[in-house]
C-alpha cells in the first residue's frame, strides 16, 4: 500500500541514514513531532506542563520508543537555531526571536491555566446543581408530595416550585398539578388507541389518507378540523427534530403519534391542530404515556387552550386585549414600537400558548416555565411572554417588523433561565386595581357583546 507520509517512506528506503544525518544538521522550527536523537539515559516526564526552556524541551524531546508515536501539541514549540545552509543570526536577532519565543510559551500557559480554571468553575457549578436537585428531590419526595393537598400551597412548596421541579420528580408533580377533572383512565386511553390505529389503517387501505372523515368519521361535521393522518406525521417530524427521538425511527415516535391519534378519537370535535405534538411531547418526556394523555386531555380543557384550539375567535381577541392591556401597563416603549412596526400579538403569541413555550425555549428552560403554569394556570403565560419582551427588550427596539417576528419565534438557544425569570417576577400582573381575572372578564364580555 502507498504510504501517504512520503518522508517516511523515503527515510526507509535509505536504511535510516536520513536520521543519522540530521544530527549533523540544526534543523528549524517545528510545531508538531520530534526529531530523531539518541536515546535519553532518563525517561520523560510524562504530563501537560509547557517546558520553561528550549533546553528542557530538547532534554525530554526524545525519549524510549514507547513515547514515539505521541503527538506534541501545538503550545509546546521547540526552539532550533537557524539550519546551517542558511546565513547564521546575529546576536540581536538571536536575542529576539529567543524573547518571542518564550511570550508565545508563557502566553500558551496562561492560556492553558485559564481553560483549566473554566473546567473547574463548570465543574463545581454542575456538582453544587445537582447536589440541589437531589436534596430537592428528597424534599418533594418525602414531605410535600406524600401531604399534597396540604403542603402544595405552602410556602416551602412554593418556593422549590419557583427555583424549578427536579426532573425525577417533575412527572409526579405535573400529574397532580393539573389534576384529572376528566376522570379519563388508562383503559380510555387503551381504547382510543386501538380505535385510532384500527382508522389509521382503514385509511391506508382505502387510500383516502388525507381525508380527515375517512380516519375520524366523527369529525365529519367539522370538515375545518385538521385531524389527517398526513398533518399529524407532519407535526411529529418537526418536533424537537434536533432530539432525534420523535421522527420516524426514534424511540418516541409511534408513543407520540398514539397519543395524538388516541387524542382525536377521544376529541373528533376538536381534532388535531399544529402544535399539539409539542405539548404531548413534552408531557411524554416526563410521564409514561397513559399518564401523559391524562394530562394532556385536561390540558387541552382548560379554557384558555381551549379557546385558542377550537379557534373560538371571540375569547382569542379577549386574550389578546388582555394581553396588550399587560404589555402597554409593564412595557410602554416596546408596546408603542411594536405598534408603529405592526407587530400584532398574534404573530408570536399564538405560538406560544399553542406550544406553550416549547418550540420557542431551550426544552430545559421551557419545561421550567411549564412547572410555574401549572401552578399557577394561565396568568403565568401572560406574565411569561411579557418576561421574554422584558429581558429582550434594548435588542427588539432595534428590529423592525420581520427581524423581530423572527426573533419572537425561535428565541435565542443561550436564553439564560435565572435572567429569564427575573425578568419574569419583574412584571406586575395588575392593572390599576384590577387583577388579571377581573381584566379578562371584562373583554370577554365585551367581546361577547360585541359578536
Amino acid at each position: 500500500m502507498t504510504n501517504v507520509f512520503t518522508w517516511k517512506s523515503r527515510d526507509a528506503q535509505n536504511g535510516g541514514a536520513s536520521s543519522t544525518g540530521t544530527s549533523s544538521l540544526t534543523p528549524g522550527w517545528k510545531l508538531f513531532g520530534k526529531t530523531a536523537s539518541k536515546p535519553a539515559d532518563l525517561e520523560p516526564e510524562v504530563g501537560l506542563g509547557i517546558p520553561d526552556s528550549p533546553a528542557s524541551i530538547r532534554s525530554s524531546g526524545s525519549g524510549s520508543k514507547k513515547y514515539e508515536d505521541v503527538v506534541a501539541s501545538s503550545s509546546a514549540l521547540i526552539l532550533h537555531n537557524r539550519p546551517s545552509n542558511l546565513p547564521a543570526k546575529s546576536q540581536d536577532e538571536e536575542l529576539k526571536h529567543r524573547l518571542e519565543y518564550q511570550g508565545m510559551v508563557e502566553a500558551a500557559r496562561k492560556k492553558e491555566m485559564k481553560e483549566v480554571k473554566i473546567r473547574k468553575k463548570q465543574l463545581q457549578q454542575q456538582l453544587k446543581l445537582e447536589e440541589q436537585l437531589a436534596n430537592a428531590a428528597r424534599v418533594w419526595n418525602n414531605e410535600i408530595l406524600p401531604k399534597w393537598d396540604l403542603m402544595r400551597n405552602s410556602r416551602k412548596a412554593r418556593d422549590l416550585w419557583w427555583s424549578g421541579i427536579p426532573p425525577s420528580v417533575r412527572g409526579k408533580v405535573w400529574k397532580l398539578a393539573i389534576g384529572n377533572d376528566l376522570n379519563i383512565t388508562h383503559q380510555l386511553y387503551d381504547i382510543c388507541v386501538a380505535r385510532a390505529q384500527e382508522r389509521l389503517k382503514a385509511a391506508e387501505n382505502s387510500s383516502c389518507v388525507d381525508t380527515p372523515d375517512c380516519m375520524f368519521p366523527e369529525s365529519g361535521d367539522n370538515p375545518d378540523k385538521e385531524a389527517s393522518v398526513e398533518l399529524i406525521q407532519l407535526d411529529i417530524s418537526r418536533t424537537f427534530p434536533h432530539l432525534c427521538i420523535f421522527q420516524k425511527g426514534g424511540p418516541y415516535y409511534d408513543i407520540l403519534h398514539c397519543l395524538l391519534g388516541a387524542y382525536v378519537c377521544y376529541r373528533p370535535d376538536v381534532g388535531y391542530v399544529q402544535g399539539m405534538s409539542f405539548i404531548a411531547a413534552v408531557l411524554i418526556l416526563n410521564m409514561e404515556a397513559a399518564d401523559a394523555f391524562v394530562c394532556f386531555a385536561n390540558l387541552l380543557n382548560r379554557p384558555c387552550h381551549m379557546a385558542f384550539f377550537h379557534l373560538n375567535q371571540p375569547m382569542m381577541e379577549a386574550y389578546y386585549s388582555v394581553y396588550n392591556e399587560f404589555f402597554r401597563e409593564n412595557l410602554p416603549r416596546l408596546f408603542a414600537h411594536f405598534s408603529e412596526s405592526c407587530l400584532s400579538a398574534d404573530l408570536y403569541l399564538l405560538d406560544w400558548m399553542y406550544t406553550v413555550f416549547a418550540k420557542a425555549m431551550p426544552l430545559d428552560l421551557a419545561c421550567r416555565v411549564w412547572d410555574i403554569f401549572l401552578r399557577d394556570g394561565e396568568e403565568f403565560l401572560f406574565k411569561t411572554a411579557l418576561g421574554v419582551l422584558h429581558l429582550n427588550q434594548d435588542a427588539l427596539l432595534k428590529l423592525d417588523f420581520i427581524h423581530g417576528a423572527q426573533f419572537l419565534t425561535k428565541l435565542p438557544d443561550d436564553l439564560a433561565g435565572d435572567q429569564l425569570f427575573k425578568s419574569i417576577e419583574a412584571i406586575k400582573m395588575n392593572v390599576g386595581k384590577q387583577k388579571f381575572s377581573e381584566v379578562l372578564a371584562h373583554f370577554v364580555e365585551h367581546c361577547e357583546d360585541s359578536s
